[in-house]
């Protein structure tokens, strides 16, 4: 006999009554929440104990997963972790008192398994957050081919609203060649000061040597570096990092590295940093080593 436990395991931990009935008994359904091992979140929405809490807020206000909280259900990356999950409920309903807490938000989005789409995530991202976090989003969508840049133009075009324009913006500033939230955050702080020039993950390469730089000017030959921690918390990385810069460096680039706390509290330092270097003049030899 199938257990109720099974059935909102296979609903992603949470169901409404409705949808336990059409597989168990309302006797099973009483007897788990007597043992404990399922909880009732909202009138007639039952959950796992453990069942992600943006999906199990979602369906306890009868509506789906959306925004930052849809971004981390398909693997986006963020920038800001939401203390609350966000919630899209119908227009032609109100939030239940009953429910669990959320950020919600009214519309009709379209879902998949109650969580917003893809594309719909990265647009809901784009009209609501900063360039620097809706970017972020848009990125990290491209990267993980979780969207098509085509669909997601084309239904960026066809939006209606508020801030209809600035979410076509960071849908045509997205780049899938960016690797990291921390690496979209400092592209958008150089979008937002109107410094031109910086590509994303650029390779330097001749015969001896080749290398990536986060954000390259291939003319002026500078690098500019976002630098996590993770990604370099061994001895090895350390001198793997160390070897790659001098040989940057003897290459005639110059290596700006700006860590988390720089690109993220101290954006104004960043972008006076970049500026006093496109200041000097470009290498004497123009031969691009970039690829």
């Amino acid at each position: 006999m199938v257990e109720v436990g099974e059935v909102l395991a296979q609903r992603g931990g949470t169901a409404t009554f409705s949808d336990l009935l059409a597989v168990v008994t309302a006797h099973a359904v009483r007897k788990a929440l007597a043992a404990g091992s399922v909880r009732r979140v909202a009138k007639g929405v039952y959950a796992l104990p453990e069942a992600p809490s943006a999906l199990t807020a979602a369906r306890s206000q009868g509506g789906v997963v959306s925004h930052l909280s849809a971004a981390q259900h398909w693997g986006m990356g963020v920038i800001s972790v939401p203390s609350l999950p966000h919630v899209t409920i119908p227009l032609d309903r109100a939030r239940r008192r009953a429910g669990l807490p959320c950020v919600p938000h009214w519309g009709d989005s379209p879902a998949i398994d109650d969580v917003t789409t893809p594309v719909r995530t990265v647009l809901d991202c784009a009209r609501t957050l900063s360039l620097t976090e809706g970017l972020a989003v848009a990125d990290s969508a491209l990267r993980l081919d979780l969207v098509d840049r085509d669909d997601l133009e084309a239904a960026a075009m066809r939006l209606t609203g508020p801030h209809r324009r600035r979410v076509q913006r960071v849908v045509a500033l997205a780049d899938h060649r960016a690797e990291s939230v921390l690496e979209s955050a400092l592209r958008a702080i150089l979008i937002d000061a109107r410094i031109e020039g910086f590509e994303p993950q650029v390779v330097v390469r001749d015969e001896g040597f080749s290398a990536r730089v986060d954000l390259g000017d291939r003319l002026r030959r500078i690098a500019l570096e976002a630098e996590g921690f993770e990604f370099h918390g061994t001895r090895k990385a350390l001198v793997n990092d160390c070897r790659r810069q001098v040989n940057l460096v003897l290459r005639d680039w110059l290596v700006l590295r700006f860590s988390w706390e720089d690109v993220m509290l101290d954006r104004e330092w960043v972008i006076e940093a970049v500026r006093e270097v496109l200041r000097r003049p470009p290498p004497i030899n123009q031969d691009s080593l970039a690829a």
